[in-house]
């Protein structure tokens, strides 16, 4: 509920002496109080305006710290993924390795008795 004072009457009396016509300065006052009414803002209008803005910075805060949380979890299980590939891809490495000597030492033992 907006309770903004406005003297339409003190205001349309100021017109009337600054040579508008009765008709005009009643229409213009009417006019006027209206544009008050429905488009300033009161102190209460203000203070429910601060209450919602710092109730959305709480909620925006609690979001955030959730986020972070998320995204730390997402990075750790990123690296325990990135450290069980390295592992892998190590042994699997090995393993071709081991696989590729033994494949040479049989070509050359087969080599020595052929030749």
């Amino acid at each position: 509920m907006k309770a903004i004072a406005f003297d339409t009457l003190e205001f349309a009396k100021r017109l009337r002496e600054a040579g508008f016509s009765e008709k005009q300065a009643e229409a213009l006052a009417t006019a006027v109080a209206e544009i008050i009414e429905s488009r300033l803002a009161t102190k209460e209008d203000v203070a429910l305006l601060q209450r919602d803005i710092e109730q959305l910075r709480g909620e925006l805060k609690r979001d955030i710290e959730e986020l972070r949380g998320e995204v730390k979890r997402d990075i750790e299980s990123l690296r325990r993924d990135m450290q069980e590939l390295e592992l892998r891809l190590k042994h699997d490495l090995t393993l071709r390795l081991g696989i590729m000597m033994t494949a040479a030492v049989a070509i050359v033992a087969t080599l020595v008795k052929l030749l």
